[in-house]
C-alpha cells in the first residue's frame, strides 16, 4: 500500500545511499538542483546519486571528471551520475545494442544498493525507473505530471509553492525533515571549456557581453530571431558585445539573428560545459523560457525573460534579478496556461509576438543600469 507524507520522514532518516531521478530537460534538471543542494546538506555522509539523460550529464559533471567517486570541482554536488539514453532506447527498442545499454544500466543502478530514490520528474517512465534501481523506497509528489505516476510510488508528498523550483525542494524538505529553504547551487567547473571560452572571447576581442538565446524548446515560445538582431544593434550602442547560443537544430535561427544585427552579435557554437564557462561570465541573459534561460538564473546572471505560453510565475527566472515580459495576450486561467504547454503549439504565441524590442531594450537598460547602482 501506498503511504503519504507523515510517514516519509521516517523512512528517510539517515539514508546511507540515496538516488534523485530527474532525466531531463536541461531547464528541469537545473530546476531540480536546489532541491538536490537541500538533500546533499541534509545528509552530508551520504552517497548521493543522480539518474540522468547523458545529454545532460554535464550539468553534474565536468567532462574529463569521473562519474563516481569522491566529489571535486569537476562534480561538486553528488556522489555518482547514472547516465542513461531513454530517447535512443525508444527510437530503437528491439535492437541488441539498445537491449546492452539498457542491460548495463540496470546492473549500475542495482549495484549501486540505493535504499531511497526521490522521483522529481513525476512520468510514468521515471517512477518505474525509481522501482527499477531496487531502492526499497521510492518517493514522489502527491500529484505528478502523470498521474499514473504515483502508482509507483511507496510514499507521496503534497507540495506547496508556485515556482518549479519550489515545489521540487518542497519535496526534497519533506524526505529530508528540514525547512524548505532555497539554497544557491553549484555547477561543475570544465577546466578545458573554462580555457576555451577565454581564448575565444580574446580571440573577438570581448570583453562585456550579453547572451541572445533565440532559440526554444517549441516554437510557441520562440520570440523572432529578427527582433534578437534589433536588440543586438540597441545593445552595441551601449557597447556590449551579443553573442547568440543556440542548439542542435537551431542553426537557421542563429544565423538569422547575426544577420539582423548588422555585425553587432555573432552565433557561437558551445559544448554544454562551454556554455557553462560563457554564462558565468556574461553581463546580460535575453531569451525565453528554455534550459539556458534558467541556467543563466542559476548562475546569478540579470535576465530579460521573455514568456508567451507558459506561465513566469511557474517557469520563470528565479533567484536573479531580472525582468520578465509578457503581454496580456498571453494571459489565462493556470489551467489554460498547462494546457497551452502541453500542446507545445507550432505557432508563434500571439502574445510573445507582442513583446517590442523597445520593450526589450528599455528591460536590459534598467537591469544594466541597477548593477552599476
Amino acid at each position: 500500500m501506498r503511504r503519504h507524507q507523515a510517514e516519509v520522514q521516517e523512512v528517510s532518516q539517515g539514508p546511507e545511499r540515496l538516488l534523485i531521478v530527474r532525466l531531463g530537460s536541461m531547464g528541469d534538471v537545473i530546476h531540480a538542483l536546489p532541491a538536490a543542494t537541500l538533500l546533499r546538506r541534509a545528509f552530508p555522509p551520504a552517497t548521493l546519486g543522480w539518474m540522468i539523460e547523458e545529454r545532460w550529464a554535464e550539468l553534474l559533471c565536468a567532462r574529463a571528471t569521473p562519474r563516481l567517486g569522491p566529489r571535486s570541482a569537476g562534480r561538486p554536488l553528488v556522489d555518482a551520475v547514472h547516465a542513461v539514453n531513454t530517447l535512443g532506447w525508444r527510437s530503437a527498442p528491439f535492437s541488441g545494442s539498445t537491449w546492452k545499454d539498457v542491460v548495463g544500466a540496470w546492473r549500475e543502478l542495482r549495484a549501486a544498493r540505493y535504499e531511497l530514490a526521490v522521483d522529481f520528474q513525476g512520468a510514468v517512465r521515471t517512477s518505474l525507473m525509481a522501482r527499477w534501481t531496487g531502492a526499497e523506497a521510492c518517493i514522489g509528489f502527491e500529484h505528478p505530471r502523470e498521474h499514473a505516476a504515483s502508482l509507483f510510488y511507496t510514499h507521496s508528498v503534497e507540495t506547496q509553492g508556485r515556482h518549479v523550483i519550489e515545489q521540487n525542494v518542497a519535496l526534497a524538505a519533506a524526505v529530508a525533515g528540514v525547512p524548505a529553504e532555497v539554497p544557491a547551487v553549484e555547477f561543475p567547473v570544465d577546466p578545458a571549456a573554462e580555457d576555451s571560452c577565454e581564448r575565444r572571447l580574446r580571440l573577438h576581442a570581448v570583453r562585456q557581453f550579453a547572451i541572445l538565446n533565440p532559440g526554444a524548446g517549441w516554437e510557441g515560445k520562440q520570440w523572432p530571431p529578427e527582433r534578437y538582431g534589433e536588440v543586438a544593434r540597441g545593445l552595441a550602442g551601449r557597447g556590449l558585445r551579443c553573442l547568440i547560443n543556440f542548439g542542435p537544430g537551431e542553426e537557421a535561427l542563429a544565423r538569422a539573428a547575426a544577420a539582423a544585427s548588422a555585425g553587432a552579435a555573432e552565433a557561437v557554437p558551445t559544448s554544454l560545459s562551454e556554455l557553462i564557462a560563457f554564462t558565468r561570465r556574461a553581463q546580460l541573459f535575453i531569451g525565453g523560457d528554455t534550459g539556458p534561460m534558467h541556467l543563466a538564473a542559476a548562475l546569478g546572471v540579470p535576465v530579460v525573460a521573455l514568456f508567451g505560453p507558459t506561465s513566469p510565475a511557474r517557469n520563470g527566472p528565479y533567484g536573479t534579478r531580472s525582468v520578465v515580459l509578457r503581454s496580456a495576450l498571453s494571459w489565462g486561467t493556470e489551467s489554460a496556461e498547462r494546457a497551452a504547454a502541453r500542446s507545445r503549439r507550432k505557432r508563434p504565441d500571439p502574445g510573445l509576438l507582442a513583446i517590442t524590442p523597445h520593450e526589450v531594450l528599455a528591460a536590459a537598460r534598467q537591469l544594466l543600469e541597477s548593477g552599476l547602482a
